[in-house]
């Protein structure tokens, strides 16, 4: 059996993006999404997951991106700057993390609240993930597994992807070594949700290629499945001029969109026969 999640990430960072997953899940075979708590769209994420029940929803943990928290600054100084904004990358966060410059307490506050905020949502949470994968840090994944146990989430996102996998996309030398940097982390972390009764697809891809799949790299993914569950991470959204104006990242977001609302992508699914789900459909 081949099951298969195609899991949109950053729900509620910007409205086009909001509506690049949506028409993704409405007329593709995108399947879930992670929503972020503290990010300027909530709001419109929330309305449109409202309005769509099927689309799996998971909790996008955010302590990078520049973006505000849930918790006034206050409350968590060590882990924002004086405007409030958490730091804007995982090398940022990573390097106050590991030189004692957060406060656990803080950063257990932080990630509380956000949780909090998803939940009193009424929406039906499937799983946890992160921004930029921080939950799978060693020292941050044991905080992550101990909240999803206290609040009754059941599944996380474990981003191991094959060391040596590319799927027809050439990374750079900078890109591979971050991605075997990330899938070591998560092997890490898969132990600890492992011993602590969480469930995780089996397999995971879309790293290497982040920000940048397209008809013909998902086609290829497809092609490559193994059997069990996978997790395939996409970054879609409407409107790249605009969404430029506001990220630096360079994402293919129309591109990511496109290659879930393919014909020939969802032909291909049927032939092999690969059943869709999202995270509430783990055992």
């Amino acid at each position: 059996m081949k099951g298969l999640i195609v899991n949109a990430d950053d729900f509620g960072l910007h409205r086009e993006i909001n509506k690049g997953i949506i028409k993704g899940y409405q007329e593709g075979f995108i399947t879930s999404t992670s929503l972020m708590c503290s990010a300027p769209a909530f709001e419109d994420a929330v309305a449109l997951a409202r309005q769509n029940p099927g689309l799996g929803i998971g909790i996008h943990l955010t302590l990078v991106g520049s973006v505000p928290s849930v918790l006034p600054k206050e409350k968590i100084s060590s882990l924002v700057d004086e405007a409030g904004l958490f730091p804007e990358n995982y090398v940022v966060f990573a390097k106050k993390f590991y030189t004692g410059q957060i406060k656990m307490v803080q950063l257990e506050l932080e990630l509380r609240a956000q949780i909090e905020k998803a939940l009193a949502t009424g929406l039906n949470i499937t799983h946890v993930d992160s921004h930029q994968h921080t939950h799978v840090l060693p020292g941050m994944t044991g905080l992550v597994v101990k909240l999803c146990r206290e609040y009754k989430i059941k599944n996380i996102r474990i981003p191991q992807e094959g060391y040596f996998f590319s799927g027809g996309f050439a990374g750079g030398l900078g890109r591979k070594i971050g991605r075997a940097g990330l899938s070591f982390c998560a092997c890490l972390a898969s132990m600890q949700a492992k011993s602590a009764g969480l469930s995780y697809p089996d397999h995971f891809f879309g790293m290497l290629a982040g920000g940048n799949l397209n008809e013909t790299l998902v086609g290829n993914l497809i092609s490559a499945l193994p059997e069990g569950v996978s997790e395939i991470m996409t970054h879609p959204g409407l409107n790249k001029q605009e969404l430029d104006k506001h990220f630096t990242w360079n994402y293919h977001w129309e591109d990511e969109l496109n290659a879930f609302l393919s014909a020939k992508n969802k032909t291909s699914l049927e032939q092999r026969k690969v059943a869709l789900m999202n995270f509430g459909g783990l055992k």
